[in-house]
This record gives structure tokens, sequence and C-alpha cells, in this order.
């Protein structure tokens, strides 16, 4: 087992790019470290450069850990390989409260480890992952909307708090003000220039939060936003996708009629391990749009 330094995982970003989108649990985080956003991550991996298991986990050295929640990813080639990692070589510490993220076709193995252990694996939610691999599908903005699109800032995290599925509490707010602060926004404002419609990203690159005010709905201000904040991500060399709960249908019609697409065959999700129940303000990239 070997943990990665810098390079080593820009190396890995590039190397992942192959494997996408089945990866993209752990391409998101690697993009944002790579981008030197703030995080309390390390990644390692079975062999270097020729991996089979690639995983991101909490660093317990780092000053800042107990900022961050206790999120395991990992993207896997091949189960024994993995199951030796975590069973031989303790890639991931099962005394603490986690959340894993990871393709559900490996939910099966993680429990009977789990189950060897006492432990006990819940799944909080299942999401399809949506992605844009081309921008020049997404409509041109009408003149009007393009000039009234904007980013959040400092003075929107109340609004933003009050409006998310998952806010209206101190750990939400903390978690959507180093978002706004940290990473790429895009809104949609009104003739006073204050957010009527608006879209984050997470820190594992997905759009999230897409919400628009009750009295701006049916004006199409979504779908322009998500145009927006998708050539703004591409641009800067983000990777343009979202995670959408199933059964969110609106969110996921909306995303495909901007030509995002998806592995029909590929779902992800979100486990809780040990823990009674999971912390999700920052740990939720679901798309969870009100048009």
């Amino acid at each position: 087992m070997k943990i990665l330094d810098t390079d080593e995982m820009q190396d890995a970003e590039i190397i992942l790019q192959s494997h996408l989108p089945l990866c993209m649990q752990v391409f998101g985080f690697l993009c944002s470290i790579n981008r030197n956003k703030p995080h309390a991550l390390e990644v390692v991996v079975d062999s270097w450069p020729d991996f089979q298991v690639i995983i991101c986990r909490p660093n317990m050295k780092n000053e800042h850990v107990k900022e961050f929640k206790k999120r395991v990813s990992f993207f896997c080639r091949d189960e024994e390989v993995f199951k030796r990692m975590v069973t031989e070589e303790n890639a991931i510490d099962w005394s603490r409260d986690l959340l894993l993220c990871f393709d559900t076709r490996h939910e099966p193995m993680l429990k009977e480890i789990l189950a060897s252990m006492g432990d006990i694996m819940t799944r909080v939610t299942t999401s399809h992952i949506l992605m844009l691999y081309d921008p020049t599908l997404l409509p041109q903005l009408n003149s009007d909307i393009e000039s009234k699109v904007s980013c959040l800032n400092e003075s929107h995290i109340d609004l933003v708090n009050k409006t998310w599925k998952f806010g209206g509490d101190g750990p939400s707010y903390r978690t959507i003000e180093h978002l706004i602060c940290q990473y790429p926004t895009c809104c949609i404002t009104d003739d006073q220039g204050q957010p009527v419609c608006w879209v984050l990203m997470y820190d594992d690159c997905a759009m999230g939060m897409l919400y628009t005010l009750p009295e701006h709905r049916g004006r199409g201000l979504a779908k322009a936003l998500i145009s927006s904040m998708s050539r703004k991500l591409h641009a800067h060399g983000y990777p343009v996708y979202s995670f959408v709960d199933e059964g969110t249908t609106v969110s996921y019609s909306l995303l495909v009629s901007l030509g995002f697409t998806e592995d029909p065959q590929y779902r992800v999700g979100l486990y809780q391990v040990n823990s009674k129940w999971a912390d999700i303000h920052s740990v939720t990239g679901l798309l969870n749009c009100k048009l």
C-alpha cells in the first residue's frame, strides 16, 4: 500500500480519466485536491502506478481533519485486492464513524467484510452520476439573462442555508460558507442584484444545491444557470457532473436535456458505518433542485 504524494496525485487524476464515470467518486476529490482546495484527505493505492484500488480517506495527521467529515471514497477494479488492503493493511480505520461513497456493485463485498468485524453498514442514498462531456451541447444564454449571471458571496449564506434541503442550522451554515468562499458558484440576480436562482459546487467538484425562489420558477432560470455554471467549470478544468438522487425526476430530466449522460449500470451509494445517523450536511453532493 502506498500513500500518494502531490505529484503522484496529479498523475492519478490523469490515469483515472480513462475510467470515468466509474471512478467519479474519487476523481472529483482528486480534482479538488490538485487545485489546492482546502482538504484533510490522503490518497492511497495498492501499488503504483499500476493500481487496482485507489482510496480517498481522512488524513488523521492533518491539523484540520476535525473540520471535515470522516469520508471515505474508493474506486476498485479488483475486490480481492481491496479486501486485502482493508483487512490486512488497515487501509480504512473502521473504529471511527465513517461515511463511505462507492459503486453500489461493491455493496455485498463491503457488507461481508464489515459483518466479519461486527460492524453495520447502512445505505443513506443511491444516486445517478450525470456527466457533461461536450460543453458545446449547452444552449446559449439570451443577453438579458446573461447580464444577470454572477457569483454568490458571503452575504448570501443565510439565504442558501434557509432554502437548502439539508440546511437551516449551524453545521450547514459552515458548510455553505466553506463552499461559497472556496469553490466556484453561479447565480442569477433580480433587478436589485439579489440572487433568485443559484448553484454551488461541492468539495468533490459535483454541482449541487440548485435552487430557484418560488416566485421566479417556470422561467427557465435553472436551465440557464446550469449551462452557465457548466461552461465556467469546464473552462477552469473541473469535471462537469452532478449526483442525482434516484427518483428525483426533475433534476434528472433537466440535466439530460442539457446533454448530460450516465452509465445506466452505474450507481453510487452513500453509506454510514457504525454511526447511528449520518451528518450529511457536507457530504450530500446531490443536485436536489427546486426549479
